[in-house]
């Protein structure tokens, strides 16, 4: 099959396919006599794990040596185990700074009601007092919920 067959076939850009292929994530494909990349069912079953991944937030690094480690019965689950752990610390600290970045939105949008013109927004205000290196609504209450915390 052809690129655009096998992107169908996985559901992502053709793109995408040349970004993996360049990134070392999908192997290099055979190429007919004209010249054309040639794929397989194995193409699109790795693909299709690629994506997978992804949709898990998993890094490429992770993803190949998830492949890698896929290509060797012999290697123990360790590893496995050992990388989703990783990936599982990284998301804890990642839904912690989203949650503390709601809090400081949250702030941010208490500074200005409904029915102001520009003129008074005390969110632009905020903003603006912050890129002068002044204190800002957003970045204090996350201080004091840090205090409390």
């Amino acid at each position: 099959m052809r690129i655009g067959d096998l992107a169908r076939q996985a559901g992502v850009d053709v793109q995408t396919v040349r970004y993996y292929e360049r990134e070392g994530v999908l192997e290099a494909p055979a190429r007919t006599a004209a010249g054309y990349r040639s794929y397989g069912a194995h193409d699109v079953e790795r693909l299709t794990f690629v994506r997978h991944c992804r949709s898990l937030d998993m890094s490429l690094a992770d993803i190949k040596r998830l492949l890698a480690l896929a290509g060797d019965a012999t290697v123990a689950c360790d590893d496995v185990n050992a990388l989703i752990d990783a990936h599982l610390e990284r998301i804890h600290a990642k839904r912690l700074a989203l949650e503390a970045l709601e809090v400081q939105l949250g702030a941010l949008r208490a500074q200005c009601s409904s029915g102001r013109r520009i003129a008074n927004c005390g969110i632009l205000e905020e903003l603006v007092h912050a890129a002068h290196g002044e204190a800002c609504a957003c970045h204090q209450s996350l201080a004091a919920s840090e205090e409390q915390g």
